[in-house]
């Protein structure tokens, strides 16, 4: 299992791969897979919950995925995502993140430049993954995030700042490649995961339901489908309706 150490020690070499997973089945198939980090992403709130935004996962469903996401992949590095108001303030923040810990994550990811909860946090001995560009939580556009030069600074700023406050990796999503290479250049220790931020990062994380094609909606334009289950398991169900409906076959 990587540790954070061994996180930093992948920057410029060998790329990270991630993966979110939400409970112990698609665990066991990512660590099967050997991928470097899971994160249990409040993503889960919309493609497992479908709901519409982030914000309407809290912490007591979080915990539940983090555990099950555990017991399927004992021997992989597991991110929790801290969900919308978690990490609201640095002692609120700890207290969550504490809970993470017990429930077996090895890191927890804040999104934004929360310097203070990040520092807080790292004193207390929680190993931290920074999240910057698209912050879905807070996002009112999902437009690209960098493009004009003001933002690209101060996402260049904000990386380092976050570097600085002791992050064991850092995520950029939705930014231009140029900027993700600038970022990941700019940061001495830190490796940046990329979705949507370009090649030219440390490692890559995507949804495992749009990797996997678990349903038939459109994909963002950074993601990718490397095989259509969700085509699949339909077809294997309703070949399973028509067996129970002809009588078709001694299964019951």
């Amino acid at each position: 299992m990587l540790q954070a150490n061994d996180i930093k020690a992948l920057k410029g070499k060998s790329p990270i791969v991630m993966i979110t997973a939400y409970d112990a089945c698609f665990a066991r198939m990512a660590e099967a897979a050997q991928v470097d980090m899971i994160l249990v992403g409040d993503s889960v709130a919309n493609v497992v919950l479908g709901f519409s935004t982030t914000r309407d996962v809290g912490m007591e469903e979080m915990l539940m995925f983090v555990s099950a996401t555990r017991r399927g992949a004992p021997d992989t590095h597991i991110v929790a995502d801290m969900p919308w108001r978690s990490d609201v303030e640095p002692e609120i923040a700890l207290k969550n993140a504490q809970r993470f810990v017990l429930a077996g994550a090895n890191s927890v990811k804040i999104e934004g430049a929360c310097i203070k909860v990040v520092r807080h946090l790292r004193q207390a001995g929680i190993e931290v993954v920074g999240h910057l560009g698209l912050l879905p939580q807070t996002a009112t556009s999902f437009r690209q995030h960098g493009q004009s030069a003001d933002e690209a600074e101060k996402l260049l700023q904000d990386a380092i700042e976050l570097e600085q406050a002791g992050v064991c990796a850092l995520v950029l999503e939705h930014i231009p490649e140029r900027l993700g290479a600038h970022i990941s250049q700019g940061l001495q220790h830190v490796p940046t995961i990329g979705i949507g931020a370009g090649n030219l990062v440390d490692g890559q994380v995507l949804v495992l339901h749009d990797a996997l094609g678990l349903h038939p909606f459109k994909l963002p334009p950074f993601a990718h489908k490397f095989v259509d289950l969700y085509a699949q398991g339909v077809m294997g169900l309703e070949a399973y309706a028509e067996s129970v409906r002809k009588k078709k076959e001694n299964y019951f």
